[in-house]
């Protein structure tokens, strides 16, 4: 049994991704609007991107700007990859969990409201 496990382990190491990554889970921003301004920095280089999430007047701006710069970081410490040579290879942003809540209406009955999460996932690579 121990072997097999073994094998299972060395086999998902072998086929893991090692580009740096960085993700920021349940942030409660919709994902459809999140999606608008990742679509802006797909393929750029990262100071391109981060200059163009600085002055994106957007929500998600700010998150996914941090997000950019913990995948930076992921880079640059654990990698010991030259900020130079990075480009954002992918990123994206998935939904999370809906909290559901309710508001009141007249004759007191009650409507839904949907409060959306998202994923935000982001994937440097080197030129």
């Amino acid at each position: 049994m121990a072997t097999n496990t073994q094998k299972k382990a060395q086999a998902h190491m072998a086929a893991r991704d090692t580009r740096p990554s960085a993700h920021a889970k349940y942030v409660r921003i919709s994902s459809r609007k999140v999606q608008i301004v990742v679509d802006l920095i797909r393929g750029k280089s990262v100071d391109d991107a981060a200059a163009i999430l600085q002055f994106t007047p957007n929500a998600a701006a700010p998150v996914v700007l941090k997000v950019l710069n913990s995948a930076i970081a992921n880079a640059t410490n654990n990698n010991e990859l030259d900020r130079k040579s990075l480009y954002v290879a992918e990123v994206y942003a998935n939904p999370g969990p809906t909290l559901k809540r309710f508001v009141a209406r007249s004759r007191g009955s009650a409507s839904p409201v949907l409060k959306r999460t998202s994923h935000i996932s982001v994937v440097l690579d080197q030129k």
